[in-house]
Formats: C-alpha cells, sequence, structure tokens
C-alpha cells in the first residue's frame, strides 16, 4: 500500500481523505456518538468478519445509530474495494459509522443520516521485550459505554498514552470493584497453574473479536479477578483483532518467562509472524 496517498470509503465510494466531512454540530462531532471496529486483514482478506459484523449490529442498536441503509453485504464489498485500491495484503482497516443526527439539546435542520468511513493502514511494529503495567485509569463496568467500541475513545488513547509516558507499552486497567478488565488498547489472558483465565463481560471489558475466537477454540475460564492475581500469573497476554496474540515480557518490572502456550498457534501465520501491535483496535 502506498503510504502517500491511500484511498478511503466515505459513504457511497472511494475518495482521497482531505474531501471526507461531517457535521460540525452533528452528534458524532459534539459527543462522539459512533462506532467502529477494526479489522485484521490477512493475505488480501478480513479476518474473522462476521464477528466484526455482528458486533456492529450490536453496538449500533445500544447507541440508537441507524445502519438501516447499510447491509453487511454493501459494506464488506465496500470494505473489499478499498483493500483492493490501497493494495493492503497484511495490514488492517477501521470501518467508522458515524451518527450525523441533530440531538436534543443542539438541533439543527437536518435529516437522520448515518455515515460510514472505511480507512487502511499497513501493519505497526511492537516491541520485542512488551512491557506493561497497571493503568491509572479505571473502566467502570456500569457504564452505558461498557462492552461498547463508540468513537467516544478518547479516555482509551489517554490511558495508553499515561502508559507510555511512564516507560511501558501497554497496561492493565482495572474497573471500580478493583477487578482486571483489559488492556487500554486490548483484551487480556493470563496463565495461573498452567489454567488460562480472561476477564468476563460482568467485568466492563470489551468483548473483543479475538477474544470470542480463542474462547471458541480453547479451554478458558471468563473470571471476576482483583489486581493481585494478574501480579502471579505465569503468562500475560495481549489479545486485539490488529494485534493477534502476543505474549508480554515485563509486568511491573517482574520479568515473566513461561514458555510457550497454544494461544501463541491460533492466529494465521501471516498475521502472527509480522510480529504487530493494533492500539487503534
Amino acid at each position: 500500500m502506498d503510504p502517500q496517498s491511500p484511498s478511503v470509503w466515505f459513504n457511497s465510494g472511494v475518495i482521497s481523505p482531505p474531501a471526507t466531512s461531517i457535521h460540525a454540530i452533528a452528534s458524532a462531532a459534539l459527543y462522539g456518538k459512533g462506532l467502529f471496529t477494526t479489522v485484521a486483514i490477512i493475505n488480501g482478506e478480513p479476518f474473522l468478519w462476521e464477528k466484526h459484523w455482528r458486533r456492529l449490529r450490536e453496538s449500533a442498536g445500544k447507541l440508537s445509530i441507524d445502519l438501516s441503509e447499510f447491509s453487511e453485504g454493501s459494506t464488506r464489498t465496500a470494505l473489499d474495494e478499498i483493500i483492493s485500491k490501497n493494495a493492503v495484503s497484511n495490514g488492517r482497516a477501521r470501518i467508522t459509522f458515524f451518527d450525523e443526527s441533530s440531538s436534543s439539546i443542539w438541533q439543527f435542520e437536518e435529516k437522520s443520516k448515518t455515515s460510514l468511513l472505511i480507512i487502511s493502514a499497513d501493519q505497526r511494529p511492537v516491541p520485542d521485550d512488551l512491557k506493561a503495567t497497571i493503568s491509572t485509569s479505571r473502566i467502570s463496568s456500569r457504564s452505558f459505554l461498557a462492552g461498547i467500541k463508540s468513537c467516544n475513545y478518547l479516555e482509551n488513547i489517554l490511558a495508553i498514552n499515561d502508559a507510555k509516558e511512564r516507560g511501558f507499552d501497554e497496561a492493565i486497567r482495572l474497573n471500580e470493584r478493583d477487578e482486571i478488565t483489559s488492556g487500554c488498547m486490548a483484551n487480556v489472558f493470563w496463565l495461573r497453574g498452567g489454567r488460562l483465565f480472561t476477564p468476563s463481560l460482568k467485568t466492563g471489558c470489551l468483548p473483543g473479536t479475538t477474544r470470542e475466537f480463542i474462547l471458541e477454540n480453547l479451554e478458558c475460564d471468563e473470571v471476576e479477578s482483583p489486581e493481585e492475581v494478574i501480579h502471579h500469573a505465569e503468562a500475560t497476554f495481549f489479545t486485539s483483532a490488529g494485534l493477534g496474540v502476543v505474549k508480554v515480557n515485563e509486568l511491573s518490572g517482574k520479568k515473566l518467562t513461561a514458555g510457550d502456550h497454544p494461544i501463541l498457534q491460533l492466529i494465521p501465520e501471516s498475521l502472527k509472524n509480522t510480529n504487530i501491535r493494533e492500539y487503534d483496535s
């Protein structure tokens, strides 16, 4: 893909990024009312597409975002066109639906409208010695946005930026009950006593597509566990659509030296061997 001139899909066709726009007083601009998903592209094909589309539809219903003009088929066709246009072989694509309707607080004469944006990019490098810590930012399991990948994503960005400023690559976020939830930009799994664990959706973690794929293929306990559990883990892993599965080498200064595990073998080699990180997951 040519990084200098990537094309995007916006509403009804392929255009250049500067030609895209949404209303400045639309709900998407004022409140971040929209939703997105990041899809891994492997050998020119979207990975786990059906799971991504199902989550988009379910989240749209929860946020009252109208997707009636967008079928799975038409959205997939648009995605395929961008993959082809930008010559993406192994990379990522982000599908975003913006709610451009007015709100009850700031009204304007405009029919209710939802806009679709699809962008693509190459994969991102991940450090060989990935370091993580406990985030200073909490997740509320009772939030209206818990478990939804909305465009209101600033808290996640601030959380990952804070971790990086402290010398780490990622951070594990806790909820209001001090339970392990996820990374700033990824789901989290860990090994303890040879068993695989991941936070349950009750903690407020995102129902990640890669998380779902792992649960379908490996024996894993979904739990509500306090922070101390992760510090006694033999191995910790971050997972996301673009990331695949990556092992944490150091957590809060503690080296994690556990060996191989089947979780590292689930993702196709074409994705896993690129050693990427998706922090826009």
